[in-house]
């Protein structure tokens, strides 16, 4: 049975989250009074491709992955949305139907808002419309950097910047080493071959070798990057 409120922990990555916190406090408020608790346990399917747009949605801890399928039936791993994140709208407002599917990675809270009453929340708050217009302009950027960085940069720069990321979103903090970070979220190298348009093969390669250099540790249960200086030194020698 799904919890009808979030825990601390999750209220605070949704009210920490870089929009959710520029809104007002009214809407803000509006909108988790409409919202409703859902949990996944890990590999749960939230969405599929083709299903009509019913919610508008926020990551509270966990991992949602997004997918599709090639023509082969291989399944392809696009991207990982992070908690205070929030996705779902754009299918809302134009009426189509999803075009990815979501699957939590990992066990998953998620804060939904139905179709409805986020068309209830626009009617009230004029301010959600231009909000969410920013949302949109954040995202096609972040595509742009994505698409020019896979058109640019070598594997070895584009690697190292998606462990950035990774550190940014799921760090945490070694308790033996102050000076490492271990990346929370659990991804085999073939998924993070996928979110780099690469093989297996080669970000393995790329990985050995930043861990010979001591950039990085791999151990069975994930990653470790040991030197945050030294992995950001990689991204701007390329960039």
């Amino acid at each position: 049975m799904d919890e009808p409120i979030l825990t601390i922990e999750e209220r605070a990555a949704i009210n920490n989250g870089r929009w959710f916190s520029s809104l007002s406090p009214s809407l803000r408020h509006d909108i988790l009074r409409c919202a409703f608790v859902k949990r996944f346990k890990d590999g749960d399917l939230i969405c599929a491709r083709g299903d009509p747009a019913e919610f508008w949605s926020a990551v509270a801890r966990g991992s949602v992955r997004v997918s599709s399928t090639s023509i082969t039936g291989k399944q392809v791993t696009l991207q990982y949305v992070e908690p205070g994140i929030w996705f779902g709208d754009i299918a809302i407002f134009d009426g189509e139907r999803r075009t990815h599917d979501a699957y939590a990675h990992g066990d998953t809270t998620m804060l939904m808002v139905s179709r409805a009453d986020l068309q209830k929340i626009l009617s009230q708050h004029v301010e959600l419309y231009e909000a969410l217009l920013k949302l949109q302009a954040r995202r096609i950027r972040q595509l742009f950097g994505l698409v020019e960085d896979l058109n640019t940069l070598p594997l070895r720069a584009r690697l190292a910047k998606q462990l950035a990321h990774l550190v940014r979103s799921y760090g945490v903090p070694s308790l033996a080493n102050g000076g490492e970070v271990r990346i929370g979220l659990q991804l085999a190298q073939e998924e993070l071959a996928q979110l780099l348009g690469a093989s297996r093969q080669r970000v393995n390669q790329e990985l050995k070798q930043m861990e010979r250099e001591e950039v990085i540790r791999i151990e069975p249960g994930g990653l470790v990057v040991r030197n945050r200086e030294a992995l950001m030194h990689i991204v701007e020698a390329d960039d």
